[in-house]
């Protein structure tokens, strides 16, 4: 009887560890994707890019403080300097730094669209532990 009820115990605690991992790289999807279609909603170029640049810097922000706090495994740390990686030339490439083009006032909306993918993307080589990933999504709509 012992055995039985560990062992269910054990399975609902991995079956929950993969809901909270999928929901939590959902919340981050869910995040640029919410940016993306402000972006589009909005007619103003300024405004775009500020909305854009907002988002991006909210996000390196979180995992600048997650990784100041060292929380993680080694897995986690990799995934997240990777993450930042990609964050930080979406952010020089809508401005124009470190030998990026600066995005085009036209193509603001295509760029939106572009980072949401490319998150989509990241999401199938950046892994992180159910900590971490809630660590960023709670980090993130703090900032904001």
């Amino acid at each position: 009887m012992f055995i039985r009820k560990t062992l269910g115990a054990l399975t609902l605690v991995m079956l929950m560890t993969q809901v909270a991992f999928a929901q939590g790289t959902e919340d981050i999807k869910n995040y640029f994707n919410e940016t993306a279609i402000s972006v589009k909603a909005t007619t103003d170029v300024v405004q775009k890019r500020a909305l854009l640049d907002n988002s991006l810097q909210q996000m390196s922000r979180a995992i600048s403080t997650i990784e100041r706090v060292g929380a993680g495994s080694d897995q986690d740390r990799a995934g997240l300097a990777l993450l930042k990686s990609t964050v930080q030339d979406k952010l020089d490439e809508l401005a124009g730094t470190n030998g990026f083009d600066r995005v085009g006032d036209s193509q603001l909306d295509a760029f939106a669209n572009y980072v949401v993918q490319d998150m989509q993307q990241a999401d199938k080589t950046v892994t992180f532990s159910v900590v971490t990933l809630l660590l960023i999504i709670i980090l993130v709509v703090l900032i904001s």
